[in-house]
């Protein structure tokens, strides 16, 4: 019994030595792994600060310089680690950790796909600018004014005061449009007028009401083109620009114009039939019930 338990605190002692004298072999390469990693976390707070100044000049989109900067901050990071394991000669670690690294990123990014790529959506935008805070959108179903954009979703608000949260990735493989850039917003208004109506007197009134009001943008000539025999019309659009791209100056141009081609319509007796189905008994615009002659059975 006193030799099994002497045997076994030989071998522990033996263990012991061993890893005591690999310790010292080691000691050197630890102090050096030491200031491997120093100076790697030296040069990566002065890589991110440089990188903010960089960025900066080039993007004013703070989120984005932040994002650049911390990945470059951390990726050195991760090399001075790698470094100094391989100075410990711990290359079977280094081995590992780089599988564990792959392995779990793929199992991430199958498991955040979705969130991967509106980030990925985010940062392409804010790189490509195609709308910026303020401008005016559309996109499917939403219109409004852009209020926020981040790495993960936009938001706008709509003209009637809801704020849309819209994932980036939507907004970059959607159709957008953006009613800012442009600068410039035409108003495409559809008129009816009767099948009884002198066309160019339609369009010789249409075009100089329109012209006058003061809410289009005069620089740019006013356009008139019928388009179809309707069911019970001969339909035309009136083409004018508003004098700014904003939602209010645009809605403004349109009620005017409509108001002004109905009072200027009513007074040079054109019609603009209802839009539905009538009989015409008169040559225009049809005759009132009240003023045909109904027949009895004694008349008969």
């Amino acid at each position: 019994m006193e030799l099994e338990i002497t045997n076994a605190l030989k071998l522990v002692t033996d263990k012991l030595e061993g890893w005591l004298e690999t310790l010292i072999a080691m000691l050197p390469n630890f102090v050096v792994a030491v200031f491997v990693l120093l100076a790697f976390f030296l040069i990566a707070r002065l890589l991110r600060r440089l990188a903010h100044r960089i960025f900066g000049k080039f993007s004013g989109r703070t989120a984005l310089n932040d994002l650049f900067a911390n990945v470059l901050y951390f990726g050195v990071l991760a090399v001075g680690i790698f470094v100094a394991l391989s100075v410990l000669q711990l290359t079977q670690v280094v081995t590992t950790l780089l599988a564990g690294v792959g392995i779990v990123g793929l199992a991430l990014g199958f498991a955040f796909q979705d969130i991967t790529a509106n980030f990925v959506s985010g940062i392409l935008i804010v790189m490509r600018r195609p709308f910026e805070v303020g401008d005016i959108i559309s996109s499917d179903d939403h219109m409004g004014v852009v209020t926020n954009i981040n790495l993960r979703i936009t938001t706008v608000r709509t003209f009637q005061g809801l704020e849309v949260l819209i994932p980036n990735k939507q907004l970059f493989q959607n159709v957008v449009v953006n009613y800012t850039h442009t600068k410039d917003r035409r108003v495409d208004l559809a008129v009816g007028v009767s099948y009884g109506d002198d066309l160019r007197k339609v369009k010789d009134l249409t075009l100089k009401v329109v012209s006058g009001l003061d809410s289009i943008d005069k620089t740019k000539e006013v356009t008139l083109f019928f388009d179809e025999f309707g069911d019970s019309s001969i339909n035309f659009k009136v083409r004018f620009w508003a004098k700014s791209s904003g939602q209010l100056d645009f809605l403004t141009a349109r009620s005017e114009a409509i108001m002004a081609i109905k009072e200027a319509f009513d007074e040079n007796d054109i019609t603009i039939p209802f839009p539905i189905r009538t009989l015409d008994f008169g040559i225009k615009g049809g005759e009132k019930l009240s003023e045909m002659k109904i027949l009895n059975h004694e008349e008969n």
